[in-house]
């Protein structure tokens, strides 16, 4: 496997392996549809005017503001209601002087009305339960200033406005916005398409019942699961048995449907590691960390390749440690930064090794403090899941004392 390279080093080579996948085409997408966590390539400019049409604020009353000026508690001004504005197609009937029409909230307020006095202000109090038919007549019991619960056409957006700006990631409030102006389709950022395969003639799907020797697959869908988290898409997922030929065929066919082929297990130095065997222009090495420490990394079929360790608990710190912020990066989203927290208990750790320990954030605050979880052994898949941090032990170290400031990095 060769010479053993720090983390550092071999971050930086998977960097430049990687490099070619930060330049992204763009593709729309329809506002409705796969567009949650998508980074937009340009701004979202109005096409018209939001909202649209001068429309009500409140279910109440259109009026001339001058007709209920002298309207007070105990002297309430009469109008007669001379007709029923819904928010329903249609344009309504200019209001006189003199009248009010009844009026429901997002309706279109009639040319004439300049204010609307909300129903509670008025001896209806309110309309649940009220005939289809308004009333003949309403009292207004306060008087109310022109423009009062009128939204004015453009008054939250004016067309040309940029509404949403390049590099936004689409949470559902954008999409709202988006869609609120008329926008059918955003353009976005074309994620990176993985192929996940997971090698080992053991595995079996999660829903089917292992035999003798077989184990439950879990790399295929816990790297899926994070591919995705990281913003990127997978274009292929397989699990293939423990035969270099069939590896390997696998593995180009994935290369041209995707932009990056990942792999798990196979990479060790036992007497049938299948990654090794059936990609032998690929370089393996040994990387200085604990879990993860067999590594591969090159092309197969053109395409870049990144081979993981089987263990599971490996194959994610792995993909924590080398990939989730390059592919962050390629699909527009910022990395998860790093955070410094201080130990809440004693670790050790083997000298020559960086180790990185599950842990859990027991306090937070400006300097949170975190513990570690479970042992060190990289098939402890429950103590991943109750782990929250990766704690970043050094290499030189041998033994942290409780206190010791440390370098975590959020799961």
């Amino acid at each position: 496997m060769g010479d053993r390279v720090d983390v550092e080093q071999h971050r930086s080579d998977v960097a430049e392996l990687l490099a070619g996948l930060a330049d992204r085409p763009v593709e729309e997408v329809p506002v409705h549809r796969d567009v949650l966590g998508r980074v937009l390539a340009g701004d979202v400019v109005a096409p018209g005017p939001l909202p649209r049409f001068r429309n009500s604020q409140m279910d109440g009353f259109a009026v001339r503001a001058a007709d209920v000026a002298p309207a007070a508690p105990g002297a309430p001004v009469s109008l007669p209601v001379v007709g029923d504005v819904a928010a329903a197609p249609g344009e309504p009937a200019p209001l006189e002087p003199g009248t009010a029409v009844r009026i429901m909230t997002g309706a279109p307020v009639p040319s004439g009305a300049d204010v609307v006095v909300p129903v509670e202000d008025t001896d209806h109090g309110t309309f649940n339960g009220a005939p289809a038919d308004p009333a003949p007549v309403v009292r207004v019991e306060r008087g109310r200033a022109p423009g009062e619960f009128v939204r004015e056409a453009g008054s939250d957006v004016a067309e040309g406005d940029v509404v949403l700006r390049a590099g936004t990631v689409l949470a559902p409030h954008h999409v709202a916005a988006a869609a609120a102006c008329g926008v059918a389709r955003l353009t976005v950022l074309a994620p990176v398409t993985v192929a996940v395969v997971s090698t080992g003639s053991e595995l079996v799907a999660a829903d089917a019942e292992p035999g003798p020797g077989q184990i439950w697959d879990a790399n295929g869908p816990a790297l899926a699961a994070a591919v995705a988290a990281a913003g990127a898409r997978v274009g292929v997922r397989l699990t293939v048995p423990d035969d270099p030929e069939i590896v390997r065929m696998a593995l180009e066919r994935a290369a041209t449907m995707c932009d990056l082929v990942l792999t798990t297990g196979g990479v060790s130095q036992g007497a049938y590691e299948v990654v090794k065997d059936a990609l032998p222009e690929v370089t393996f090495r040994s990387v200085a960390m604990q879990p993860g420490g067999p590594q591969g990394l090159g092309r197969v079929g053109g395409r870049p390749v990144l081979a993981f360790p089987g263990n599971p608990v490996s194959a994610q710190v792995s993909f924590v440690v080398f990939l989730r912020d390059l592919l962050r990066r390629a699909g527009g989203l910022p990395p998860v930064e790093r955070v410094t927290a201080v130990l809440d208990d004693a670790v050790t750790s083997p000298a020559g090794r960086r180790q990185l320990l599950r842990g859990r954030r027991v306090t937070d605050g400006p300097v949170s403090r975190v513990a570690a979880v479970g042992g060190p052994g990289s098939h402890l898949v429950a103590s991943m899941a109750a782990a929250d941090v990766l704690i970043d032990v050094p290499a030189a170290a041998t033994t942290l004392e409780p206190g010791a400031e440390v370098t975590t990095w959020p799961l």
